[in-house]
């Protein structure tokens, strides 16, 4: 969940650490920190955001041209000065920051603590610092092999980054299921989280594998895995570019990313699609097309926005594929002792490539011999290595920490894999796969006019923003999309929200209705408008508040509503891409209007990489 960034070389390396740990903040921003290494080590840090840390050391010493930095997520410890890392061993020898969860720190505490170590703070990192300077001075090794016996020791989730007072010219880095990458310049490394604070200096990164340790000095870098085995590195061009960094004259990234998907959706589609032929084409999992045509069922592991992405996978690869679906949280289906076969396919969604808990699940289905595809946005992480293979979604980097480009181009990855599997099975005529093509390659265009809501979502938010629940009801297809516009209105405006199955409204949350509850329906023209219509008719009988994305034209809907918000016409299997465009609007405006953070939600991180 936090962010780490690392610089060793012949530039100053506060103003280069800085800028990055500004580009992680996505990833947390609780408190932040920095180690130098000169003539000893000069560190700061400060509870709060990056900008605070500068503040705070602005007239400080801040020479030297090796240093770490941290952004924190809190998971040990209140966020405070004191818990900001880096973290320091006890005679501040070593200076460590740290990316995860060490699992078993209270017994390791307990048992330095008998040793005679003391601590300044309540994290896990503070106690793996600890151990290792422990390790160094009871085996009388070097840095690098005591980090190495130390992770032997530890149980669970780490990237790290250590700098030595002893050694200036010298860093050790390592990471188990947590992110990390180093960027290779001329005799200069860089080592962060992901790539963004990287892309400025050098396109050539290895990312680090699981287990992996790494010496890094201004002019080398040896790779070993835990069993002390030397690695080969294994260098790859970044494809990322430093505009996709900025805000290109958008007053937050979250509202720069809903307006990117209409090229986000366009370049994940892009040599996939041949809608004249009726054919689509994916060359990640094509070695894998014969367990696709003869699979049992599929069972689709992911958490948050990308669950409920999911979930439309569901209805679309269900009702062309005729493949039972089935959609699991990824936190929980390691820990039911789920039924998995040979013959199944597991499908993991993730972002980043680094969700811990679809990970875990990820290996837990490998282990029992399902095959396993991946649908990620990152190239290079740790889901796409760990899956037998996949699809990228190229949505380009995603910066608000709220989803948004992400979900509609996961939506179209599994768009894409419901009429792929649909092609190899045979479940659907030729010319309603050339129709569905068709109408999936206007969805771009589609999506620019439903960009268009932008003033009628803004009049919204107004009426709305001083809420304290809403309500987001959808059938069918349409379900999953009030899933996630609820999802957004409570993450950046704090607003509690709920989405429910519009059926499901009579058996409980009809309860909570009033004339100050806002209720959210999507009742576009599909197989169940005439329904939602009756959900409507009941929620203005108790005097509650209609918010209703219809598609255009729509009459019926026009006269129930308080408030209604178009969309244009298109095919049922297009609606998750469109309607979910106003909820994103509608949650930012609303967000703005209450004076929110839109971009770094309070108690959020982008990456959840620990459990």
């Amino acid at each position: 969940m936090c962010g780490i960034v690392g610089y060793i070389g012949q530039k100053e390396a506060w103003p280069i650490i800085v800028k990055g740990l500004k580009r992680l903040e996505y990833r947390g921003y609780d408190s932040a920190g920095i180690a130098l290494v000169a003539q000893g080590i000069n560190s700061y840090k400060k509870a709060g955001k990056v900008t605070d840390l500068e503040a705070f050391a602005e007239g400080k010493d801040l020479r030297g041209r090796v240093g770490i930095g941290h952004t924190r997520w809190a998971t040990h410890g209140e966020p405070s000065d004191r818990n900001a890392h880096p973290h320091f061993s006890e005679d501040e020898r070593l200076a460590i920051v740290h990316n995860g969860i060490i699992e078993n720190y209270a017994t390791l505490k307990e048992e330095l603590a008998s040793r005679g170590h003391t601590f300044k703070s309540d994290t896990d990192t503070e106690v793996l610092i600890h151990l290792i300077a422990d390790i160094m001075e009871a085996e009388n090794t070097d840095l690098l092999e005591a980090v190495r016996i130390a992770l032997t020791q530890v149980v669970g989730a780490y990237a790290i980054v250590i700098a030595d007072r002893e050694h200036p010219n010298q860093l050790v880095a390592a990471r188990k299921g947590s992110p990390m990458v180093i960027g290779i310049g001329e005799k200069e490394y860089f080592i962060a989280s992901d790539a963004s604070p990287i892309i400025e200096y050098t396109r050539n990164v290895v990312y680090l594998k699981d287990q992996e340790i790494a010496f890094i000095s201004d002019d080398a870098l040896l790779l070993k895995n835990i069993d002390n085995e030397v690695q080969t590195p294994y260098i790859q061009k970044l494809e990322m570019h430093l505009e996709m960094l900025e805000k290109a004259g958008y007053e937050h990234f979250m509202l720069k990313e809903i307006h990117e998907q209409p090229r986000s959706i366009r370049d994940c589609m892009r040599g996939r699609i041949y809608p004249q032929e009726g054919k689509v084409q994916l060359g990640g999992i094509k070695e894998y097309a014969e367990k696709l045509r003869n699979a049992d069922r599929i069972i689709i592991v992911a958490c948050g926005t990308s669950w409920h992405a999911g979930l439309v996978g569901e209805y679309l690869i269900e009702e062309y594929a005729r493949v039972p679906v089935g959609v699991e949280y990824a936190s929980e289906f390691r820990y039911r002792n789920p039924i998995i076969t040979e013959k199944d396919i597991v499908i993991a969604i993730s972002q980043s490539g680094e969700t811990a808990d679809t990970m875990a699940a990820v290996e837990l289905a490998k282990e029992r011999g399902a095959t396993i595809l991946g649908i990620c946005n990152v190239v290079g992480s740790s889901i796409p290595r760990l899956t037998h293979g996949g699809v990228y979604t190229h949505a380009g980097p995603e910066i608000g920490v709220a989803s948004t480009k992400a979900f509609t181009a996961q939506v179209t990855v599994l768009t894409l894999i419901a009429l792929y599997t649909a092609q190899l099975r045979g479940t659907l005529p030729q010319s309603k796969l050339v129709e569905l093509l068709t109408a999936l390659e206007d969805a771009p265009l589609l999506v620019e006019r439903a960009l268009k809501c932008d003033e009628a979502t803004q009049y919204i938010a107004s009426e709305i923003k001083d809420s304290t629940n809403a309500i987001f009801l959808g059938r069918g297809i349409g379900f999953p999309v009030a899933l996630e516009g609820a999802l957004k209105l409570k993450e950046i405006s704090y607003i509690h929200a709920e989405g429910y199955p519009a059926a499901e409204m009579k058996h409980g949350p009809i309860a909570l209705i009033d004339k100050e509850m806002p209720v959210v329906v999507i009742a576009t023209k599909n197989s169940s408008y005439e329904k939602v219509i009756s959900n409507i008719q009941e929620v203005k009988a108790r005097k509650g508040r209609v918010i209703a994305i219809v598609t255009e034209g729509d009459t019926a809907v026009r006269e129930l509503a308080d408030y209604v918000i178009e969309i244009p016409d298109a095919e049922e299997a297009l609606l998750p891409l469109l309607a979910t465009v106003p909820l994103q609007l509608l949650s930012y405006h609303t967000a703005l209007l209450r004076g929110c953070n839109v971009d770094q939600p309070r108690n959020l991180a982008k990456s959840v990489t620990v459990e």
